[in-house]
């Protein structure tokens, strides 16, 4: 594999992770109903994050990153390379 390809491969990857992320994002978070304090009063919401999710998201998001840095590091490296 040529090292322009491989580059190509892992910008691929990090696109592939950042859909992911956002894709988990967008699942993370949900509303519930909370009880009253006090009697008469009424029900209110409160956005509930789910732990495993977020942690998908944020490993996602990182992985994203480190392939996206090094896919282009390589790409650059590889056209350097050819000239």
């Amino acid at each position: 594999m040529s090292p322009a390809s491989k580059a190509v491969v892992e910008l691929a990857l990090a696109c592939a992770a950042a859909l992911g992320c956002a894709a988990a994002w967008s699942q993370v978070r949900s509303t519930v109903s909370v009880a009253p304090v006090l009697d008469g009063q009424p029900v209110t919401t409160s956005v509930v994050y789910d732990p495993p999710l977020l942690l998908l998201t944020l490993l996602l998001a990182t992985a994203a990153g480190v392939l996206a840095v090094v896919g282009l590091a390589n790409l650059r490296r590889a056209a350097t390379s050819r000239a």
